[in-house]
């Protein structure tokens, strides 16, 4: 009996192995010489910090829907601080002006920094039960940090959205950027 109990075990995790590995991957990152985790902490802790969506995460369903769903999953896998996500624009707006742009299916070449500028993002043709997302952090009309990450969804309230933002928060909102950025201005 416990021969056949463990056989079951191997068996379920060798089938539940690929299906993890199919949560979500995220993309190459960047962080800007100026990006400190400490302003992002600073900006953000107790406050509400804006969340600018662009693009048709899922076309055919209707967008208020899914930043309405997108909403509780980015809050669920929010980073340390204690921020609040929120679509709305502060007012008067914050100085410096720190908000997380989300891109879903931009352009190939689409640069971060004009996006933070202001200037309209591109977008690629997407593809069925994809959820792909360019993230964009930025500070005033810089990108601090930016990436990609995707993931197979059904729909905006699928789980994996809410496990591929907990990876995709702890990449573009490091911690770990501060010790190197320290680091590196001390050989200056």
């Amino acid at each position: 009996m416990r021969r056949v109990s463990r056989v079951v075990a191997i068996l379920s995790a060798a089938i539940l192995l690929p299906a993890l590995a199919l949560a979500g991957s995220i993309g190459g990152n960047y962080y800007a010489p100026q990006y400190d985790y400490r302003d992002f902490f600073a900006a953000t802790d107790g406050k509400p910090f804006q969340v600018i969506l662009a693009g048709d995460a899922f076309p055919g369903v209707d967008p208020a829907i899914v930043a309405k769903d997108l909403l509780p999953a980015m809050q669920s896998a929010k980073p340390r601080p204690a921020l609040t996500f929120t679509y709305d624009r502060p007012s008067p707006p914050p100085s410096p002006d720190y908000r997380l742009v989300l891109i879903f299916d931009p352009a190939n070449d689409l640069n971060a920094d004009p996006v933070c500028a202001g200037a309209p993002p591109r977008f690629r043709p997407g593809r069925p039960g994809v959820f792909y997302v360019y993230a964009i952090y930025c500070r005033n009309d810089r990108a601090m940090s930016y990436t990609t990450a995707w993931t197979p969804a059904s729909g905006p309230a699928d789980p994996r959205i809410e496990r591929l933002f907990r990876e995709l928060f702890m990449v573009i909102f490091s911690d770990q950027q501060r010790r190197f950025a320290a680091a590196n201005s001390a050989f200056r």
